[in-house]
């Protein structure tokens, strides 16, 4: 069965600042670590970013919401990858406040 990851990740920058660490965190992921297996794709609209993976047949979507004082992450994981939601969703809030954190 599928399944939602939601996370929460509190931050003190403006959010302008928050979305564009947010953006360069994706840059260096497209870069870094997809290496051109994972077909990858996504839109900024305002203060929300849309975005989809796809990879090995499977097709991951989400949506990213810079606030305030929060960004929250919601991602879709296919049956197939439902049951890395747990770690995942830790790896997220860690990553998450890395980027985040107030330099």
């Amino acid at each position: 069965m599928a399944e939602t990851v939601k996370v929460d990740i509190p931050h003190k920058l403006t959010r302008q600042a928050a979305r564009e660490r947010i953006d360069e965190g994706f840059g260096r992921l497209r870069q870094d670590i997809l290496g051109g297996m994972v077909k990858f794709e996504d839109v900024w609209t305002g203060d929300r970013l849309d975005f989809r993976a796809r990879v090995m047949g499977q097709t991951v979507t989400g949506r990213l919401d810079v606030g305030d004082d929060n960004v929250h992450v919601e991602i879709d994981l296919p049956s197939f990858l439902a049951a890395i939601a747990d770690k995942l969703k830790g790896r997220l809030r860690k990553e998450g406040q890395i980027l985040l954190e107030k330099k």
